[in-house]
């Protein structure tokens, strides 16, 4: 039996403590979907009917009452000490709330020697980053600042994330929907699970380093006097992992050569990426570098990957959409010049090589593959209004989108008598 399945983003990994999957409370629309069974010598066609969840009635639903928030504060911004001080108050004091700081917030010299504001400070969770795991203790997030915020949130969160609440504090702003001005009644609708939700779909990126020696025996005969080939033994293996919301990018660096990448879907040679590099983008990543790179926007609900090109050397060579359950591979191409460069949501910057010669007879080489998949925990993000008039009006608030002076209309001329 061959079946055309729907994508849906798996209900189960939204939460980990507190949150259960938003539910639908209507049917957007109807799909329907043919499968065609092999009944013998001729083919049975069969229709179904799947429900398609309408993106604004995803919710934020508590199992029980929150107790705990991590706050995130742009780190090195003065005109955010007085916002965040207030609603550590408010958190604390009013609503009784374990808040969880990231240690080096606390470490700037303005709150560190605020003496009215010690005794909240004292009532702080603190961690450090790539040191403590607070996965498992947070029921949802509050960031104050940008964009960069809400990425930097992501990457502390490798598994499943908690919802995130994002103030408009910083430059742009286009993921952050909230105005702090009444934060208050903001933040207490979440509290009492009034609000709606996107999942913003991430990326799961597996990078593998794969080191091998290559022993070449002098005058190509081993000692029993056969004729051997290189001896090739594997010496180790690192893989690193990571969850990305926004794209994975690799460029060529510093260099002035091309760079040279070979992209694979689902193990098939799709093309050999020539120019500045390639962008491997979320949804949500469509309005960042991929815009700029000539992408379409796409809406976070649409499950999709994108590959778009940076500055390519090729007249044809245009932005892609392909589904958002494939599996794609990027490998530094054999020919390639140069080495190349990636990044994840703008950090972990790391070199993509091919290997060094150490010896006469002994060659180090090592090989990298990335691995970019959608992965199964989005980041749900708590939306203003819903996902549909918050993405439009982040659109036209932040990107201006589609601004132009309208055109008059002709004149109506006077009748004549």
């Amino acid at each position: 039996e061959n079946t055309l399945l729907a994508w849906t983003m798996p209900s189960d990994h939204i939460r980990t403590k507190g949150l259960y999957a938003a539910k639908s409370q209507n049917d957007y629309n109807y799909m329907e979907l043919v499968s065609v069974v092999e009944t013998g010598s001729l083919p049975v066609v069969r229709m179904e009917s799947v429900h398609i969840q309408d993106p604004a009635s995803q919710r934020l639903t508590w199992n029980k009452p929150p107790k705990s928030v991590l706050v995130i504060k742009k780190i090195r911004d003065a005109s955010l000490l007085q916002p965040f001080k207030e609603l550590c108050v408010y958190l604390t004091e009013e609503n009784n709330m374990i808040v969880y700081v990231e240690k080096k917030v606390l470490e700037d010299p303005a709150i560190a020697n605020d003496d009215n504001f010690g005794p909240v400070k004292k009532k702080f969770c603190t961690f450090r980053e790539d040191y403590d795991d607070i996965s498992n203790q947070i029921d949802f997030i509050i960031c104050l600042g940008g964009d960069g915020t809400l990425l930097y949130a992501s990457s502390l969160f490798q598994g499943s994330v908690p919802p995130v609440m994002a103030f408009h504090l910083g430059s742009l702003g286009f993921l952050t929907p909230f105005n702090f001005e009444n934060f208050q009644s903001q933040v207490t609708q979440v509290i009492e699970g009034n609000a709606a939700l996107v999942l913003r779909s991430r990326l799961k990126v597996k990078v593998v380093k794969e080191h091998r020696e290559k022993t070449t025996v002098q005058n190509g005969i081993e000692e029993n006097g056969v004729v051997s080939a290189n001896i090739e033994k594997e010496v180790g293996k690192q893989i690193m992992q990571y969850q990305v919301l926004n794209e994975v990018v690799v460029d060529r660096g510093p260099s002035s050569y091309l760079s040279n990448v070979d992209v694979f879907l689902n193990g098939h040679l799709i093309t050999t990426v020539q120019g500045d590099g390639v962008i491997v983008s979320t949804p949500t990543g469509s309005t960042a570098y991929a815009a700029a790179a000539g992408a379409s926007m796409i809406h976070p609900n649409v499950p999709a990957i994108m590959i778009t090109p940076i500055c390519p050397h090729s007249l044809s060579f245009r932005p892609i959409v392909v589904p958002a359950g494939v599996e794609l591979k990027i490998m530094l191409s054999p020919d390639a010049r140069n080495t190349a460069w990636v990044s994840f949501d703008g950090r972990k910057r790391q070199e993509i090589c091919h290997g060094d010669r150490s010896s006469l007879f002994l060659i180090v080489a090592s090989l990298y593959n990335i691995s970019i998949t959608t992965s199964c925990y989005p980041l749900p993000s708590i939306c203003f209004r819903d996902p549909v008039s918050d993405w439009f009006e982040s659109l036209a608030e932040c990107l201006h989108w589609n601004v132009r002076k309208k055109q008059n209309n002709f004149a109506v001329e006077e009748e004549e008598f």
